[in-house]
């Protein structure tokens, strides 16, 4: 079959040549030391890989320094991981601690194998989503400036994943993480009325709406209105009118939910709860989220078995401990009140404090 240009190339192509050599013959691995790992084959032929944490959102310059290590060290081959960590790979032992020298020379870190924060996942922010509530890059900057110890260690109980969505769209994989910041907006989309029919097709917007908040205006049928009590701030609306922007610099906040994991070791899937509601945004540093998801992290540490993930230890001291020992507060906004949220309460009497 010739080469087309649908879809992605085969990466069976682009394999280091031992990878390519030992495919599915892997027999064990082993974590040297954090961010570096081995891997040996049924042939007795090995991989080390160093870990390195990356930004998201990177320059040219920046990935070409990237691969000039990776010429250098590891036969010109790279990958990126789903949590956007670099992975350089080499069947030569020696030339583990020159890429790790090589890549901290870069200012880049080299962890978050094992019992570790690895990269947080995230959304695009305030640099290209146009519902976002709040940034991811620097917020993500922020809170990993504050758990870098924990990126390059493997000193808590279990791997600890993170996640930011910036909105509660959710495109950030934020629904089964330990820990998961999303973007809340407040206040319903502000119509502007001058700008709906050069900008807006009306019946897309009004059918844009899944709670059927917006309606045309009945003093003019030329603009559009909202009612508060059903915009659920999707903002599904902004995407198909831009006369309709959702942002606001005030009402736009986070919140933090926690306990989720994707893992099917041990215990089944979970999905993430909301722990703090509501923390308003204060960029450039969000020093109030911050220190939240440091506490809940630190708790976590002081608190959880060995290999007991974040979901897992909740489940066992039971919520009310766990508000209890995080001195987060319960508040009426933690009660779900969903149409069919009595499938999901906790019914019955075995409370554990």
């Amino acid at each position: 079959m010739g080469k087309t240009d649908l879809g992605p190339p085969d990466y069976r192509t682009m394999l280091p040549k031992v990878i390519e050599k030992n495919y599915g013959k892997w027999k064990y691995h082993e974590i040297l030391k954090p961010g570096v790992l081995k891997h040996v084959s049924e042939t007795g032929d090995e991989v080390f890989t160093v870990r390195v944490g990356s930004p998201r959102l990177v320059s040219i310059d920046y990935i070409r320094d990237i691969c000039d290590v990776a010429d250098k060290y590891c036969d010109g081959h790279l990958r990126f991981t789903s949590r956007y960590n670099i992975e350089l790979m080499t069947p030569k032992k020696e030339n583990v601690e020159p890429i790790i020298a090589a890549v901290q020379k870069l200012g880049l870190p080299v962890g978050g194998t094992g019992n570790a924060i690895s990269n947080v996942v995230h959304t695009q922010g305030w640099v290209h989503c146009h519902s976002a509530a709040t940034d991811s890059s620097g917020l993500v900057k922020a809170i990993m400036d504050e758990l870098y110890p924990y990126f390059i260690s493997m000193k808590l109980p279990a791997r600890l994943r993170v996640a930011l969505a910036c909105c509660i769209n959710m495109c950030g994989a934020v629904h089964c993480s330990d820990i998961a910041i999303v973007g809340v907006h407040t206040k319903p989309p502000k119509v502007d009325n001058s700008k709906v029919t050069a900008l807006c097709e009306i019946p897309t917007t009004l059918s844009s709406c899944p709670t059927g908040a917006i309606r045309k205006d009945p003093s003019n049928p030329k603009s559009l209105v909202v009612n508060d009590e059903k915009c659920m701030y999707c903002g599904n609306c902004y995407t198909v009118c831009p006369a309709m922007p959702l942002a606001d610099s005030v009402g736009d906040g986070v919140a933090i939910y926690v306990g989720g994991k994707v893992s099917n070791a041990r215990t089944a899937p979970m999905f993430s709860r909301l722990a703090i509601p509501y923390i308003p945004n204060n960029p450039p540093r969000w020093p109030e989220v911050v220190s939240a998801i440091k506490n809940i992290v630190e708790v976590y540490a002081k608190h959880a078995h060995p290999e007991e993930r974040m979901g897992e230890w909740i489940e066992r001291v039971g919520w009310e401990s766990f508000f209890k020992l995080t001195g987060i507060p319960f508040t009426e906004y933690h009660i779900d009140d969903f149409t069919h949220a009595i499938d999901t309460y906790r019914t019955t009497t075995q409370f554990r404090w």
